[in-house]
């Protein structure tokens, strides 16, 4: 009988580098009903044998509560693949200001709120426009819309906040690729804005 270890390596099909798609817990069924979680990560804990291989990474943004949503590897443990902002480009976003709210002391905000561009959780292939300065108000804000549109399929309309268009790029729908945030508000504001100007 195989470990869940083994159980969930066998549904999450990793590559090479480590790295494998999302798992929603909602795929914990039938021969992969084992998986479920009690209290806590139980088998993908980081004393567990799953991460002393791998870096995993959780997302509870999707359902209320505190409870896992989904669950991925991120790479390697002990390799160049990293769930964590680059120490630089971290000082770099942190020195400027709230790009909505224009305050000081920001968060440093990843633009793609899907987080599935496999390069930006990456380390060593992270960019400084791959981040922006957010207050901890607008961060929020964000969240929320971000679990939103996960849970939806439908993007947050910047109508909504009193501007004339509702995307600078692409539809009301994403289709959960890399690029499904591009044309949002959210994913880069001041871009927004610019594409406002030309309009």
């Amino acid at each position: 009988m195989p470990t869940k270890t083994e159980l969930f390596l066998q549904l999450a099909q990793p590559d090479k580098n480590g790295c494998s798609r999302w798992i929603n817990t909602s795929e914990f069924v039938g021969e992969y009903a084992e998986l479920k979680f009690g209290n806590g990560a139980s088998w993908a804990r980081k004393e567990s044998t799953l991460a002393k291989k791998y870096i995993i990474e959780f997302d509870k943004s999707i359902t209320p509560g505190n409870g896992i949503d989904r669950i991925r590897l991120n790479g390697l443990n002990g390799g160049d693949y990293s769930q964590h902002i680059r120490a630089d480009i971290k000082r770099e976003i942190s020195s400027r200001r709230c790009v909505v709210l224009g305050t000081s002391k920001p968060e440093v905000d990843h633009k793609n709120g899907m987080k599935n561009e496999g390069r930006v959780m990456r380390n060593e292939d992270q960019q400084l426009s791959d981040f922006q300065p957010l207050s901890k108000a607008a961060n929020d804000a964000k969240r929320q819309f971000c679990k939103e549109c996960r849970r939806t399929g439908i993007r947050y309309d910047a109508k909504k906040l009193g501007y004339p268009m509702s995307y600078y790029a692409g539809g009301a729908r994403h289709n959960n690729e890399e690029d499904a945030c591009i044309g949002c508000y959210w994913y880069d504001p001041l871009e927004f804005k610019k594409h406002l100007i030309k309009k």
